[in-house]
């Protein structure tokens, strides 16, 4: 489970950062940075649950617009919160394509943060030898 939050943390981290570095109408300061990304993590996993259950219920052509609305909700709550150090400006298009650089940069972190992590452990067990070099299995 840790793991599991860890991985989401980073992509939410990556999503949030390469969304600054690409969009002018998005600021985040630099001192900020980690708690806009906690909480808009925290906002998002709490809000995707729901909205999906929504969407499934009234309109299930619409379950594949949760996780882009559980974004957008994700990021007014964090302006909301941060204020100066949080910003989108430019108006309603500038939300939009922030919503979706974020969404679409945090699912694809999400899908491969954790297949490079797996791939470093796999190359570090091997360049140990496997493990510990004792074979503790009986023949």
């Amino acid at each position: 489970m840790l793991i599991r939050l860890a991985f989401f943390l980073g992509a939410a981290a990556v999503g949030l950062a390469v969304a600054a570095l690409v969009i002018d109408d998005l600021s985040i300061t630099p001192v900020s940075f980690i708690a806009v990304v906690v909480v808009f993590a925290v906002i998002q996993s709490v809000l995707s649950p729901f909205i999906s259950t929504v969407a499934n219920n009234t309109a299930p052509v619409l379950i594949g617009a949760a996780g882009l609305v559980s974004t957008f909700a994700g990021l007014l709550v964090s302006s909301l919160v941060f204020g100066d150090n949080f910003q989108i400006t430019g108006g309603v298009g500038s939300w939009i394509i922030t919503s979706v650089v974020v969404w679409l940069v945090t699912m694809i972190a999400t899908v491969l943060l954790p297949v490079i992590f797996v791939k470093r452990k796999v190359a570090d067990a091997r360049a140990d030898g496997g493990g510990s070099g004792k074979n503790t299995r009986k023949k």
